[in-house]
């Protein structure tokens, strides 16, 4: 299975059978390699409304006759702008598909889609989410504040790779992922949401190195660098 780093918060997962895009915010990101045309998802998955991080799902899930799976009113709104395949979800919530399970997860944020003419659509809960792939579990905490109801997402699962937000301003900054990492206790990290804007400045390196000191591997991905589990 490859994880491939788009930027922001923008990853694919590619198993044997299957394509899932996450948050796919490609054009009009300013660290993007890529153009979003030449990505074949067969799902999409967004944690939430917010345009940098819904991006181009739209139209990709239209060409490519993609499945999003997003928060109900998130789920609710892409539907009502065309895309034929959606499956809504909620906050504790899991689901089983064919290419494996997916749950949802609480996150500290805000969610709302801002459309051409200004417009703000309530898209609703913010999340994070969890996926059971390959016997493997990857969780994507999607935009979040540091939060103690993080330590009962490992209660019951063993997380083999969590992407972690740390621009601070907006999400979580180094110090709190940290945190949010001890909170987790997954076997490695990929940070992400960050150097996007210039609000949102980070140094990776010395998160990793705190990391590292901590017994957890952290893996630094630039845009388009993937990484194997």
């Amino acid at each position: 299975m490859k994880i491939i780093y788009h930027a922001h918060s923008c990853f694919s997962i590619i198993t044997d059978t299957h394509h899932l895009l996450i948050d796919p915010f490609i054009t009009g990101n300013p660290l993007a390699k890529i153009e979003a045309a030449s990505l074949k998802p067969d799902v999409i998955l967004l944690t939430h409304g917010h345009n940098d991080h819904v991006g181009d799902a739209l139209s990709l899930a239209k060409q490519q006759n993609a499945l999003i799976i997003a928060p109900v009113e998130l789920a609710d709104y892409c539907q009502r702008c065309g895309v034929k395949r959606t499956h809504p979800l909620q906050i504790g919530g899991s689901y089983s598909f064919d290419f494996g399970k997916i749950k949802l997860t609480p996150t500290l944020h805000s969610s709302a889609f801002t459309d051409d003419r200004g417009q703000t659509i309530y898209t609703g809960n913010p999340c994070g989410i969890l996926f059971y792939l390959a016997n493997k579990i990857i969780y994507h905490a999607g935009d979040t504040g540091l939060s103690q109801e993080m330590m009962l997402i490992d209660d019951s699962n063993h997380i083999d790779l969590a992407l972690l937000p740390i621009g601070d301003n907006y999400t979580m900054g180094t110090h709190d992922a940290i945190l949010a990492a001890k909170l987790l206790k997954p076997k490695q990290v990929v940070p992400m949401h960050y150097n996007t804007f210039e609000i949102i400045t980070q140094d990776p390196q010395p998160f990793a190195q705190q990391l590292t000191a901590l017994g957890i591997g952290c893996t630094i991905l630039a845009p388009e660098e993937a990484l194997t589990l």
